[in-house]
């Protein structure tokens, strides 16, 4: 046979931003060898009809941390089965290119990832168990040793650039020496001659260690200078790989030096950074407009830079184990709380308990909810600098041991609490709960002054067991299609892997084609383009493309079941075994025909295939392509 497969029937939508057109695609060795109409069916060994689906090139998703996923489940199915073929792994400083890093008092995985990520420990101590290369080359080596259903395109973490240079206590307790400094450069370099794709850090004010003594401590990037920035990305800059960071948002002057390092004008050549995140803030709606300014100025001729800042195609929806929420890091009462151990729920309640700790988190609840005072402005105007929602109308329950709240705000939640109080005061019968909840009420107790005092006791009574959900951001469809057709911005942020019971994003990019393919199928074309060629050619990646020499990787969509699709609808909350825990995932089925790795078919649309997670079809993707 002259071909190994042949793939029929379909409209293809090559990447390139052009109309779709009805084309047959021939596959030899991995890659595509022809493609035309009516292509002759006897000449291939494996014949698929794809007639009525739109085909793409495999899509990319450019944030995620499967990094940690990949080594317990190298298919990495939760990406696979919704279109995606090739990750950017590595991002926000911290990942494995260096390997475990442990010694007998440090296990950096554990302590770098458990609450950043919001992944429980003992995942986190698998994962680590497998990471035995020590060095930059070894870890591409292995990544190519895997069983791999996707690419996997790895970042320098910076966290764990210091801490192979400095040590863990040192990275976060002091600045590095002269020696270190230049030992953080060499290996950055070497990464770099390897075809590592670039470098990431993290400035967000939410990421702290997991472990003691370093519980107050920030993760490592986080105590870089700005001479130590500006020496690392230099190296980057000289490569023309990408920088992947998030601003300091306590630090708006930091920050801005940190952007303008992008400007070709002032140092002589541009560097590419992508930042998080072009998102419509629920609670500042300066977020988004400051985005877009330093979008624009960044990347006018008078800077000449080459700056992407990522946006997300969801509402973005947080789900929190009782207080275990990313954006809850925010606040330092709050922060308290999640630095226990996770199973820990005597030492939270003894905080909860305290009486200086509710008034003190009663004061910061209601600070700009009534009066006339800057707080209250800033609320008003939707400028508060805040990271989680403090209006219980936003928090829905999903699951808790009182069935009947299920689906409920906490708002109507205590609405009733408070008639049940008064009813108690007054001995009316105005209100009639059920036995269930009359008994949760009186549990919590009868003399709650305010809904933040009823928001701890939920703390306190439920812990963990109560999991509920909330969006902060991206709550206008019409914004999100806006930031997703920008120029000046890259669809992305789907942070896939991450938060395993606080985000479910593995389905952003069909998000994103829902939305465009509901505008006009040249509006699609032009999301593909965006999700695949655009992507990889920012991180000179070989990926994102159907052409005749280039890689097969191919996904089939169901256009009319796209255009349908409600991602949130999708959502699952399911035990994963080699997890050992809960995770939340989407589930897009119907909506994906078909996913090829490397021409071999991985998804038919319903069911993995026997190939999938046996046969290693992806590859380490590097800047000079595969390894």
């Amino acid at each position: 046979m002259q071909w190994d497969r042949l793939i029929v029937g379909a409209k293809v939508f090559d990447g390139s931003g052009g109309p779709g057109q009805r084309l047959d695609i021939a596959i030899k060795d991995g890659k595509v060898v022809a493609q035309g109409i009516d292509l002759p069916a006897a000449q291939a060994a494996i014949v698929d009809d794809a007639s009525g689906s739109w085909m793409v090139p495999g899509l990319l998703d450019i944030h995620t941390h499967e990094d940690l996923e990949v080594e317990l489940d190298a298919g990495l199915p939760e990406v696979v089965r919704h279109g995606t073929t090739s990750v950017v792994v590595g991002n926000c400083s911290i990942g494995l290119a260096f390997g475990a890093q442990r010694n007998n008092e440090q296990d950096p995985i554990v302590d770098c990832f458990a609450r950043v990520e919001n992944i429980p420990k003992t995942v986190l101590r698998k994962a680590a168990e497998k990471a035995t290369w020590n060095t930059t080359a070894e870890y591409l080596e292995h990544l190519n040793s895997l069983p791999l259903a996707a690419n996997v395109a790895p970042l320098v973490p910076h966290s764990m650039l210091r801490i192979e240079a400095m040590g863990l206590d040192a990275s976060i307790t002091r600045d590095p020496t002269t020696a270190e400094l230049e030992k953080m450069r060499q290996l950055l370099e070497t990464a770099m001659q390897e075809g590592y794709i670039g470098f990431s850090t993290d400035g967000l004010p939410l990421h702290f260690m997991a472990n003691q003594p370093h519980v107050d401590k920030r993760i490592p990037t986080q105590y870089a200078s700005m001479a130590e920035y500006k020496l690392l990305t230099g190296v980057v800059r000289d490569y023309n790989r990408v920088w992947q960071m998030t601003p300091a948002t306590d630090d708006p002057a930091l920050t801005l030096k940190m952007f303008l390092l992008t400007s070709g004008r002032l140092y002589g050549k541009r560097l590419k950074i992508t930042a998080l995140a072009a998102l419509d803030s629920a609670i500042n709606r300066s977020f988004k407009s400051r985005a877009l300014r330093f979008s624009r100025l960044l990347n006018s001729r008078l800077l000449d830079g080459y700056f992407r800042m990522q946006c997300l195609a969801a509402p973005f929806k947080v789900w929190s184990e009782g207080i275990v929420s990313p954006l809850a890091e925010g606040d330092p009462l709050l922060r308290e709380l999640i630095e226990t151990e996770l199973d820990d729920r005597d030492a939270r309640r003894q905080i909860l308990e305290r009486p200086e700790f509710i008034q003190a988190f009663r004061e910061m609840w209601q600070r700009g909810k009534s009066g006339y005072n800057l707080d209250r402005l800033k609320r008003l105007l939707k400028l508060e600098n805040q990271f989680m929602t403090r209006d219980l109308n936003d928090h829905v329950i999903y699951r808790c041991p009182v069935e009947s709240w299920q689906g409920q705000s906490m708002a109507d939640v205590y609405g009733r609490y408070r008639i049940w109080q008064q009813q108690l005061a007054d001995e009316s019968g105005a209100c009639d709960p059920s036995e269930e909840e009359t008994a949760c009420f009186a549990q919590l107790g009868v003399s709650l002054r305010d809904d933040g005092e009823f928001f701890l006791a939920l703390l306190r009574h439920f812990d963990r067991d109560i999991y509920w959900h909330y969006v902060s951001a991206n709550r206008d469809p019409e914004v999100v299609k806006q930031l997703l057709l920008n120029p000046l911005l890259i669809p992305g942020f789907n942070d896939s892997g991450a938060h395993v019971t606080n985000m479910a994003f593995y389905d952003g990019n069909l998000r994103a084609l829902k939305i465009a393919a509901c505008d006009s199928e040249a509006c699609f074309s032009h999301m593909v383009k965006r999700l695949t060629r655009e992507p990889a050619e920012f991180f000179a990646l070989d990926a994102g493309r159907i052409e005749v020499g280039r890689r097969a990787d191919i996904t089939l969509l169901n256009p009319e079941t796209l255009k349908t699709y409600d991602g949130d609808a999708g959502i699952r909350y399911q035990y994963r075994d080699v997890f050992d825990c809960h995770q939340l995932v989407n589930r897009s089925d119907g909506v994906v025909d078909g996913v090829y790795i490397a021409g071999a078919q991985v998804w038919t649309g319903s069911a993995f295939t026997d190939v999938f997670g046996r046969e290693r079809l992806g590859s380490a993707l590097t800047a000079h392509g595969k390894v």
